[in-house]
């Protein structure tokens, strides 16, 4: 019969367990990265249209006094 697998087997349910965890963790930490990266683009994008918007209006009004 053979002895049961060593910690560091890769078939031991330690090893396992620590597979699943470091998973899980690595979807956790991606899906907060991408929260944090998609909440910066839209912040971005937002001071962007207000800058362009206010740009134009003051083309609007520069064309209208003269």
């Amino acid at each position: 019969m053979a002895p049961p697998p060593g910690p560091y087997s890769g078939k031991s349910t330690l090893a396992l367990v620590a597979r699943v965890s470091a998973f899980t963790f690595g979807l956790a930490y991606g899906s907060l990265k991408l929260k944090i990266l998609k909440f910066k683009m839209l912040d971005t994008i937002a001071k962007e249209w207000q800058m362009a918007k206010a740009k134009s209006h003051k083309k609007a009004e520069a064309k209208g006094h003269h």
